[in-house]
């Protein structure tokens, strides 16, 4: 008797409800939302952003558990604390939904994600592999951003830096 190994399969997690709500009113084709896209986490309000590290984290789960064969395939545990790993995990998890959709883009969704993994292992470099293991470190670019000088008050209107709204705890 053969193992039915496609049973076992974890369906992808659903985005919190919130945000299900939001990207509904957003797309609504007479919407009166004006706010950004949820993907973009940087632009979102503090209400909107509550739910997804809880989310994300789960994502990260099910891609680890269902892609992550060899060690250089496994997001981090700490990819809260790499905000580059933040903002393309949520990107991916929402292009997901969408890929899947047709059956085309599910493939072109997967070569994304592969190149997320081409550019999570460059970016982490070498101190990836102590994250992995649940020891993270700095940013190794720490000393490098610190030489950069603050921004120079101008009384011409410059755009202004963005503010983080808070950690992904």
């Amino acid at each position: 008797m053969t193992k039915n190994l496609i049973a076992g399969f974890a369906p992808f997690p659903d985005p919190p409800a919130l945000i299900l709500d939001y990207i509904a009113a957003w797309s609504a084709e007479e919407s009166v939302v004006d706010g950004p896209l949820p993907w973009d986490l940087g632009a979102l309000p503090a209400e909107l952003i509550a739910p997804m590290p809880t989310w994300l984290d789960t994502v990260c789960r099910w891609l680890n558990q269902t892609y992550a064969w060899q060690p250089q395939d496994v997001i981090p545990p700490c990819w809260k604390e790499h905000e580059h790993l933040s903002y393309e995990i949520a990107a991916l998890a929402f292009a997901r939904a969408d890929a899947y959709e047709v059956a085309g883009s599910a493939v072109i969704w997967h070569e994304q994600y592969d190149r997320f993994v081409t550019r999570m292992n460059k970016t982490l470099g070498k101190s990836g592999d102590e994250c992995r293991v649940g020891r993270h470190d700095e940013r190794p670019a720490r000393f490098q951003l610190a030489a950069w000088p603050p921004p120079v008050a101008d009384d011409a209107e410059e755009p202004k830096s963005a503010e983080p709204i808070g950690e992904m705890t």
